[in-house]
């Protein structure tokens, strides 16, 4: 792969995360949008859904979780490769990670920091799943992002209730490299 993930999230410092065809058709027609997360689909509509990103020059990747029947296991990773265009994967799953990393795509481990229990396991899925990047949820926690971003080598994305221009300034001024959002408003902060 020509540009590594990391230049892409230093060159995008907001991802544009899609739940429908509309959310897909909206980031397509903005050029300043490149990275896309793909958060919905199924077996039938993801490579239709990533050809259609591709075709505008995006960068996808496939959130494997979400993507309905495809199974958690490392199989799912294999079938993404083989069948559609997709740049990486995103999922809470670490051999998921690691299976994609094997298949030469780009990854991202999504993490929900909702207790200090949470907080602690994040050192040990960094270490079994090694991603490109980490996703923390909700990204609304600059405190969280900061302790995160000192934690771990990999770059921080922040992701979830990202709603205001501010919103995404706080969550890049504790340490986060990009944020996800949903809502079309802030793509182009």
């Amino acid at each position: 792969m020509e540009m590594k993930f990391y230049d892409y999230l230093d060159a995008n410092p907001v991802i544009a995360a899609v739940k429908d065809m509309d959310g897909v058709k909206k980031c397509c027609e903005r050029e300043e949008i490149k990275i896309v997360f793909i958060l919905f689909g199924d077996v039938c509509s993801i490579c239709r859904i990533v050809e259609e990103l591709k075709a505008h020059g995006k960068v996808a990747m496939v959130h494997m979780d979400l993507v309905s029947g495809l199974s958690g296991k490392e199989v799912a990773v294999d079938f993404i490769k083989k069948n559609t265009r997709a740049d990486g994967i995103i999922s809470t799953k670490p051999a998921l990670i690691k299976r994609a990393r094997e298949l030469d795509l780009y990854t991202t481990l999504r993490v929900f920091v909702l207790d200090s229990m949470a907080f602690e396991n994040i050192e040990k899925q960094m270490g079994l799943a090694r991603p490109d990047s980490i996703e923390i949820l909700p990204g609304l926690m600059p405190k969280v992002i900061r302790r995160v971003a000192r934690l771990v080598k990999a770059p921080v994305i922040a992701g979830g209730l990202i709603s205001e221009k501010e919103d995404v300034m706080a969550a890049l001024s504790a340490g986060a490299i990009s944020v996800s959002s949903t809502n079309q408003s802030v793509w182009s902060v």
